[in-house]
């Protein structure tokens, strides 16, 4: 039950994190394109993992047939899911963003079924059909551009990624320090991405760099929404289900409207309260559906 709650907070604060991100990349965007921005974040979320690394004297070794997984997981999650999600936010609307990115925990559901060989609930079914219809009501569905079909597609491939990439991290032993998986991660997602970043670089205007919002927008994207906030969904999800953890990616609408509302002035309506107690009751649901499989488990 513990590592239960301890998790589901892990899971909730990264959720949260990465809500408050988009805040964030609205303001940065505009002086750093999208994928040297990716790039950017790597690198500052490297430097910040090396020494967190360094100072908790963390081990360093992965044995080789575990290697494989952690450059699976930084492709597939870092690389690709990142990218193709920062394309199909800028190929299509927000609103239609929202509504495909919600779509993972159904997706990692599907994958721990598949790959892990969870059970497959009704109640964890309940859970993500409550958030989903949560997070459609916050977003609404009315003039949505369908016309930008790359778009639509670059977010259903990001969806899909990130909900195989938090599914494999389960297949890590949890003896692992998830600092060391990270970083490793982070490290292969920077090596991969540099050869694409580095002849755009010049194009970048850096004497805007220097103005406090931005550069202070890049250590929030870099350390916090990167470096902690991975580290945090990491952990959680070895503590929990990886089909249970899922649903509380559905925290991010949550926080950054609520962002958006007290920081940029955007207003939110009836419709925001309603979709949050739906969300809420489908995180609540799955947190006590945990908490007796923990419990089931322990007494046998």
């Amino acid at each position: 039950m513990k590592n239960t709650l301890i998790g589901s907070l892990f899971l909730i604060l990264a959720s949260s994190i990465w809500g408050g991100m988009y805040v964030v990349v609205k303001v940065v965007v505009a002086v750093i394109p999208p994928l040297e921005l990716v790039w950017m974040r790597y690198l500052l979320a490297l430097v910040a993992l090396v020494i967190i690394g360094l100072v908790t004297k963390q081990s360093w070794r992965i044995k080789g047939q575990h290697f494989g997984i952690i450059i699976a997981i930084a492709i597939i999650g870092y690389v690709i899911s990142i990218v193709t999600q920062e394309t199909g936010t800028m190929l299509s609307t927000a609103q239609m963003g929202a509504i495909i990115t919600s779509t993972t925990p159904a997706f990692m559901v599907v994958f721990a079924s598949l790959i892990l060989k969870e059970r497959l609930s009704i109640k964890k079914m309940i859970s993500v059909i409550l958030a989903t219809t949560g997070v459609i009501t916050i977003v609404g569905i009315d003039d949505i551009d369908m016309s930008s079909t790359l778009g639509g597609i670059s977010l259903i491939i990001a969806a899909l990624t990130w909900a195989l990439m938090s599914v494999l991290i389960k297949r890590l032993p949890g003896g692992y320090s998830q600092i060391v998986v990270t970083t490793y991660a982070t490290l292969i997602a920077v090596v991969v991405l540099t050869p694409f970043v580095i002849p755009k670089l010049p194009q970048i205007k850096f004497n805007e760099l220097i103005n406090p919002t931005i550069w202070g927008g890049l250590i929030y994207l870099g350390v916090i929404s990167t470096a902690i906030a991975f580290l945090l969904w990491n952990r959680g999800l070895q503590m929990l289900n990886a089909s249970s953890g899922g649903v509380f990616f559905f925290f991010q609408p949550v926080v950054g409207t609520l962002l958006g509302w007290l920081i940029l002035g955007e207003v939110i309506s009836i419709t925001f309260w309603i979709g949050s107690v739906l969300i809420l009751f489908g995180v609540l649901t799955v947190i006590k559906d945990s908490q007796k499989e923990q419990s089931h488990s322990i007494s046998q």
